[in-house]
């Protein structure tokens, strides 16, 4: 078995040359820790969870030593049999003495996953907060979590080649990592690599909440974790991680320019040079029309028969009417992010042209209130369900024409290679993992997979629904642009090569 040659695009233009892919045989395992907040199966709250979860289990299929570490959450041990380990710790954060054990999935020698069981800090009804805001210790209990990681691999006698942190939860895992632990201990050889997930979510603390880290104020400077005068978790993860990443590489440039960055533009244009951008996959097996027992019938890209069971079931079931009119359909958070002011204003344009809309989903009691509000505004032509169903959400993408993605901003996006992959046409903003993941058919005609507008603006979106009307109405473009949408690739081989090659930069980085 030889290996490929991959060629990773840097946001900065530059295009960086490394082996990886399948190992030769006798070369020895990586050992990767993947630490995150949340992961699929055992519990989520949003995409991050599908991308710790499949980049364990693509690893572990190509027979890496890879674990997840996950804080013990009520919702875990109820729902899953966990084992004992027999290992435990005590850590001094500030003035509190915090004692954890450590928990596996089966007692082999490199279980799927590691869970810090710390019942004070992480036996909740929910995993960071609840409805009326946010958990007021979340500064202690991630920053503890971010040490845990590392005494699980102490306790346990793991010598990871790198640990992937995800998100402001773990943004302290480097640090702790390069100053307290790298030194000192086993976990000299160790590597970190940091994902970015979303930008607007960042750990922010008042500065008094330092004392709940074990950290001193040396480390509340502008180059560690000070932020306006706050603590801010996942600055420190953006300086000290060997190499930094988010989920598309549209979204790695974007995120170098002030409008979107957060107030961290200047840090990452000053890391630049390790900054890179994979797009996220789904699961080929999991997402699969062909095989879907949730829909009413099955079909592929060669016989598509099977969705107008599909588009006529979601008709019955939204209430909509069966006049062969175009069919939006939407599935998200209820978000300013996700573009439904746009969605809410464009309504009235959108349905002038001869659109039904069904949406599922749930979010911001502002937008469930107002797009529940114009369901009953237009009954017959919009339905709206407040919530999330998971078989009724597979039935949008199944049975709807097309998929809206307005976002404002779109770090990757899963929405839209779901509904690609089912065969409804996505009509999305130019922004982010939308522009990576979408080849507008007007301007690559026969090559298409979707329409893609620039402007955020309710005339920019529905002009882009409007050319997606043109090919409506023409069947066999739009049967063609199925068929392309259908076949696109965004599965997880892809994004696990250049998660590979990531490693492999972050390993160098520490041995030199």
């Amino acid at each position: 078995m030889g290996v490929r040659l991959l060629y990773q695009s840097h946001p900065a233009g530059g295009v960086c040359q490394v082996h990886a892919g399948s190992k030769d045989i006798g070369a020895i395992a990586m050992r990767i820790i993947i630490a995150s907040p949340e992961a699929v199966p055992y519990v989520k709250t949003g995409g991050l969870a599908d991308v710790a979860g499949a980049l364990l289990r693509e690893f572990r299929a190509r027979g890496e030593r890879a674990s997840l570490v996950l804080p013990l959450y009520r919702a875990v041990r109820e729902g899953f049999r966990l084992h004992p380990t027999g290992k435990s710790f005590t850590l001094q954060m500030g003035i509190r003495r915090v004692s954890a054990g450590i928990w596996s999935t089966d007692k082999t020698s490199c279980p799927a996953a590691y869970f810090i069981s710390c019942d004070e800090l992480y036996d909740r009804p929910e995993l960071y907060g609840t409805a009326r805001g946010d958990y007021t210790d979340n500064a202690l209990r991630f920053a503890f979590f971010s040490r845990a990681v590392l005494e699980t691999c102490l306790a346990l006698n793991i010598r990871p080649d790198v640990i992937h942190c995800n998100d402001w939860q773990t943004g302290l895992v480097p640090l702790f990592l390069k100053d307290l632990y790298r030194k000192k201990t086993g976990l000299a050889g160790t590597a970190s690599v940091l994902t970015i997930h979303n930008l607007g979510y960042q750990g922010l603390f008042p500065k008094t909440d330092i004392r709940d880290t074990g950290l001193g104020w040396e480390h509340f400077t502008i180059d560690k974790m000070e932020f306006h005068d706050m603590l801010n978790y996942l600055k420190a993860g953006l300086n000290y991680a060997d190499v930094l990443n988010t989920v598309s590489e549209t979204y790695a440039r974007e995120i170098l320019r002030p409008e979107n960055g957060f107030g961290l533009d200047d840090l990452l244009r000053q890391r630049k040079k390790d900054l890179y951008g994979i797009i996220n996959g789904i699961d080929y097996d999991e997402y699969d029309p062909g095989r879907d027992r949730l829909l009413p019938a099955q079909y592929d890209q060669d016989d598509l028969e099977g969705r107008k069971a599909c588009r006529q079931m979601l008709l019955k079931e939204a209430g909509l009417g069966n006049d062969g009119s175009p069919v939006i359909g939407i599935v998200g958070r209820l978000a300013a992010q996700k573009g439904f002011d746009l969605i809410a204003d464009g309504l009235p344009e959108l349905l002038a042209k001869g659109f039904q809309v069904v949406l599922l989903g749930k979010g911001e009691a502002y937008y469930q209130d107002l797009l529940s509000g114009l369901s009953e505004q237009y009954p017959g032509r919009v339905s709206v369900r407040i919530g999330f169903e998971e078989r009724f959400a597979r039935l949008i993408y199944a049975g709807a024409d097309f998929f809206l993605m307005p976002s404002k901003y779109e770090p990757c996006g899963l929405g839209q290679l779901i509904a690609l992959r089912y065969g409804a046409i996505p009509v999305a903003r130019r922004t982010g993992g939308l522009t990576d993941t979408i080849t507008d058919d007007d301007h690559a005609p026969g090559l298409g997979t979707g329409f893609l507008f620039s402007d955020y603006s309710v005339r920019a979106m529905a002009g882009a629904a409007g050319r997606g009307l043109r090919a409506f109405a023409d069947h066999e473009r739009f049967r063609g642009l199925m068929q392309r949408a259908m076949t696109a690739d965004f599965s997880w081989d892809a994004a696990t090569d250049r998660y590979a090659l990531l490693y492999a930069k972050a390993r160098t980085k520490v041995s030199r």
